[in-house]
């Protein structure tokens, strides 16, 4: 089998940021650190794939498939942030109208610029976020 992309890396966040090129996402990555560890209360770790994560949990699926994950995530990518979030929880359709501007999928919002978006907003996202995971997950809420 494989071994997982998604795990946590030894690398020391603060290398890994500052592989960041352009300085104005360095300086958001540790905004957004920040606001994560604020919500959380967890420390940063580097995970496979370019991936901050917060936290950390068991999944298993009902197929079988299990793994850790980050409990709550972003990626700093070259182009935008990747705010990776629950694919569904109760508050994130009335959220994400009032974020700013922003791309969406599934589980990923995406964002060029933090100005570009309420920053209380995506506080307020992030943590209805992180709570559905916890209540989906049976974790203890923190």
């Amino acid at each position: 089998m494989a071994e997982p992309l998604l795990k946590p890396l030894t690398e020391p966040v603060e290398t890994f940021l500052e592989q960041i090129e352009h300085p104005r996402k360095q300086e958001e990555a540790k905004q957004l650190i920040a606001l994560y560890q604020q919500i959380t209360g967890y420390e940063p770790i580097v995970w496979g794939g370019g991936i901050i994560g917060f936290g950390q949990y068991h999944y298993q699926y009902d197929s079988g498939r299990e793994g850790n994950a980050p409990l709550a995530a972003f990626a700093p990518r070259k182009a935008r942030h990747s705010i990776y979030l629950e694919p569904k929880f109760p508050t994130k359709k009335e959220l994400l109208a009032r974020l700013g501007k922003h791309k969406e999928s599934l589980g990923c919002v995406y964002i060029n610029k933090l100005p570009d978006v309420d920053l209380a907003v995506l506080k307020e996202l992030i943590a209805a976020s992180t709570k559905e995971t916890l209540r989906k997950n049976n974790l203890p809420h923190g």
